[in-house]
């Protein structure tokens, strides 16, 4: 009986215990949560800030950069001025054809600075007039370092829109120096144009490197502009051109992929443009084939005692210099001559700059869509 007691009495001291324990065990676990909650929220607050510091750093990152770049297009267009007009003051000198190379790589230069501000998101510059796609691709061929190797297919009738050329041209030439860059120095790459549907596909062959799946991958999301990278993702020595063409390609509304193969075995890049981007090319009317002259210096039937020698002939008039061309006037106005162009260097010179005319924005504004 007493050991039964005893038992019992045990019993009720662990029973006790076991609850205390049980309490305690409550409130640590109590405790815990709360812990735990408070750490859910500091390490909710730590993640906030850190993305609010690295999206600061990235927006004074861009800022400055497009600060930069802008500097660098101004610089670059003050020198394409001065060249353009050295090119005119001495359009039939020998020299020409190296300011053409200096050009050439003012140019490129342009390009690059111009990627870096749109990457920074700076708009592209106004356009007014639609233009070719045939001179749209060939300003794009001008601002790129080997444009020699690139052969464009003619192609007449089609048009780009005004809202279009400018980032077409950007993206076309950021593809072709892509395909300059990795093939060989002698490989060819060649520009085709398909009308597929109400669509206008620009297509980009060239003979490099084939892409494995996994950067057909990380092209094609580049490309798209869903997602853009941070610029400290761009690495120490970055590539700016998939992202840009990828932010344009999104903003204007056309379509970039890279995933073909191309006929020589390399990557076949297309842009594909909707209807709503590029139009029927308006023909000129032919040129008449003399110009009406309105006013025509008349002889009179009768004789005029004044006009002639004391032999009766007729007295010579003042010689006048030549008129090459005539411009028709409106009725009643002044008969303006034209002198003929020149030819040789200037003509190419002439040709070169209405090229690279279509890629060059202001530096002010983005394109009215």
């Amino acid at each position: 009986m007493i050991r039964s007691r005893a038992l019992h009495a045990r019993k009720r001291r662990v029973e006790a215990e076991l609850a205390e324990a049980r309490r305690q065990l409550g409130e640590t676990q109590a405790r815990l949560g709360h812990s735990e909650a408070e750490l859910h929220r500091v390490l909710a607050h730590q993640d906030t800030a850190i993305r609010e510091a690295e999206r600061t750093a990235e927006e004074n990152t861009k800022v400055v950069l497009k600060g930069a770049a802008r500097l660098l297009q101004s610089l670059t267009a003050e020198a394409t001025m001065i060249l353009e007009g050295i090119q005119q003051k001495y359009g039939g000198h020998p020299v020409l054809a190296d300011l053409l190379e200096v050009h050439h790589a003012n140019a490129q230069m342009a390009r690059k600075s111009q990627g870096i501000a749109v990457m920074c998101g700076a708009p592209l510059g106004r356009r007014t007039q639609p233009a070719s796609v045939y001179d749209v691709v060939r300003s794009a061929q001008g601002q790129i370092r080997n444009y020699s190797r690139v052969t464009v297919m003619q192609h007449n009738g089609m048009a780009l829109k005004a809202s279009a050329v400018a980032p077409v041209a950007l993206a076309v030439a950021e593809l072709l120096d892509n395909a300059a860059s990795f093939s060989q120095a002698d490989a060819p790459i060649e520009v085709t144009f398909q009308q597929v549907q109400k669509n206008l596909c620009i297509i980009i062959d060239d003979a490099g490197v084939s892409m494995s799946d996994e950067e057909r991958q990380k092209a094609t999301a580049l490309l798209s502009g869903d997602t853009p990278p941070q610029l400290s993702q761009l690495g120490t020595q970055p590539k700016f051109g998939f992202p840009v063409i990828g932010l344009i390609a999104r903003h204007y509304g056309f379509k970039v992929d890279v995933t073909g193969v191309s006929r020589y075995g390399g990557v076949r890049a297309v842009v594909l443009l909707p209807e709503e981007l590029w139009t029927m090319e308006e023909i000129a009317p032919p040129p008449t084939e003399e110009a009406p002259v309105r006013r025509i210096r008349r002889v009179e039937d009768h004789d005029d005692a004044a006009a002639r020698t004391a032999h009766g002939l007729p007295k010579r008039g003042a010689r006048q210099a030549p008129v090459e061309s005539v411009q028709p006037a409106e009725s009643g106005g002044p008969i303006t001559p034209i002198r003929a162009p020149r030819r040789g260097l200037g003509g190419l010179q002439r040709g070169t700059l209405r090229g690279r005319d279509l890629a060059a924005p202001t530096p002010e504004g983005s394109e009215e869509a």
